[in-house]
């Protein structure tokens, strides 16, 4: 597996368990979709394949083609893994869609791992991605596991905001930050991903993404090019007859276009970060009060299941000031 723009990262982690002394727990920190999950299930196969034998001499956290070890990560089905994510509900009316959090029984099931004797080698590894899922008593329940951690054991925890993590976690974790990746990466990762995009659409999705592969990703699955374009112009030339802001509420409204709608409001408010740090004087000043509060605003939205096309409506007034 190829993780793009993240050497600093890479080169860390290997330094460590080259140093036979591997940290046993890593906090990986940094914006949602640079590659952190990516990572930890990579440095989980590499940690893994080496203590279970052939020991690779790959560079960076890669295992040789072919390696059983690998294979049983990735299948899920290796019994020194755990990896913990939100599961989908199994019945009832939300049979299919994802649980708000990972539970404190997932925590518990992982914590079992650790009573058992290992299979493959000396080394368990668990990953949690990710750690802003945690309801409160699962975090509770993990602390007690960083507290008095087992031998070789490793412990690979994805948070996208670790500043809202308990501090215990942190202070029981070694931090490796991730970073917003450059657009050579994000141009790599789009044309693998979605080779039907042109180079010119790949270039227009990229300064959308604001260095987030994932969200690029997801942007062009949706076809959000044509709505980031519809809200650029409102901030640049306003919308005096409420046409443009009618579109965008209109087209987003509809149960169907829901997931368009949730992707539309994380996109706003970096595109307006994006165009104050192009102004000047006054603009500038009215684009940075506009993302202050279309951020709140599309934070609070689908908290509170406010209205779709109300809440279009009301970001495209927001952003319609930025004109003056």
């Amino acid at each position: 597996m190829t993780i793009l723009g993240q050497d600093r990262a890479i080169a860390a982690f290997r330094a460590a368990m080259d140093s036979g002394h591997l940290h046993h727990a890593w906090l990986l920190a940094g914006p949602r979709g640079v590659g952190k999950g990516s990572f930890a299930r990579a440095a989980a196969r590499r940690v893994l394949a080496d203590a279970a034998g052939p020991r690779s001499d790959l560079p960076g956290l890669e295992v040789a083609p072919g390696h059983r070890i690998a294979h049983l990560v990735d299948a899920g089905s290796h019994p020194d893994f755990r990896l913990l994510e939100r599961q989908e509900w199994d019945k009832g009316s939300k049979k299919g869609e994802l649980r708000r959090n990972v539970t404190i029984d997932q925590v518990r099931e992982m914590g079992e791992l650790f009573a058992l004797a290992p299979s493959f080698s000396d080394w368990r590894v668990c990953i949690i991605d990710a750690m802003d899922d945690l309801e409160r008593n699962a975090a509770n329940a993990l602390l007690k596991l960083l507290e008095e951690p087992p031998g070789k054991s490793l412990f690979l925890l994805v948070s996208h905001s670790p500043g809202r993590l308990l501090p215990t976690i942190r202070s029981r974790c070694r931090r490796l930050d991730f970073t917003a990746l450059d657009d050579a990466s994000m141009d790599r990762v789009l044309a693998e991903q979605q080779p039907k995009l042109s180079a010119a659409d790949r270039a227009r999705l990229l300064p959308l993404a604001a260095g987030s592969a994932a969200r690029a990703i997801e942007f062009a699955e949706l076809d959000l090019a044509p709505l980031a374009e519809e809200a650029l112009a409102i901030l640049r030339h306003g919308d005096p007859d409420n046409s443009r802001r009618a579109r965008l509420a209109t087209s987003l409204a509809l149960k169907a276009a829901a997931p368009r709608y949730a992707a539309f409001l994380e996109l706003v408010p970096p595109l307006v970060a994006a165009e104050a740090r192009r102004a000047e004087g006054e603009r500038r000043s009215r684009a940075a009060a506009a993302y202050a509060q279309l951020r709140e605003t599309a934070t609070f939205a689908p908290r509170h299941s406010l209205d779709p096309a109300s809440t279009i409506l009301t970001l495209g007034t927001i952003m319609a000031g930025v004109s003056g």
